[in-house]
């Protein structure tokens, strides 16, 4: 393990050029704190002696490129649409999807849980009955009610 002072210099000379690298990558400032967090841990932990300023650079743009790639790949990360992406959308797309979130969410819970796996996160009925350990029938049951839940708040027949 690192000493302070070794990590407080790092920090002070690297912490820059992460952040850029990581906005370059993921264009998202929550994810890209997370990854300088990530990036100075694994120099923590790590063991790695280095050659010179240069090695340690090139260890440092190594380290954060692949975390951040190690990221993008990230199943969760691919299936979540970041709040910087709704809010670059025009205004009344973003109304509209307010709107419908709001819907939703005012949804009874067992209604709230199927809606989410099945538009949110693209599970099948099917996927949906193993995971909440029910049947596949009362799964369809859940989503027909749910539309029609929805149809009703949204005003009619805009959802269908």
């Amino acid at each position: 393990m690192r000493s302070e002072q070794e990590v407080n210099r790092a920090i002070e000379q690297y912490s820059d050029m992460i952040r850029r690298l990581c906005m370059i990558h993921l264009k998202s400032y929550a994810d890209t704190e997370d990854i300088f967090q990530t990036v100075f841990l694994k120099y923590v932990l790590s063991s790695v002696s280095f050659e010179n300023d240069e090695h340690e650079k090139a260890w440092f743009i190594r380290v954060t490129i692949n975390a951040c790639r190690d990221l993008l790949k990230n199943f969760f990360h691919s299936r979540v649409t970041s709040l910087d992406e709704i809010l670059e959308q025009p205004v009344q797309m973003q109304e509209d999807h307010r709107e419908v979130l709001e819907a939703v969410l005012s949804l009874p819970q067992k209604y709230r849980e199927v809606v989410y796996l099945h538009y949110y996160e693209n599970y099948t009925a099917l996927e949906i009955s193993r995971i909440l350990g029910k049947k596949v029938n009362t799964i369809y049951a859940l989503l027909t009610r749910s539309r029609k839940m929805l149809r009703e708040k949204l005003g009619g027949d805009a959802y269908e």
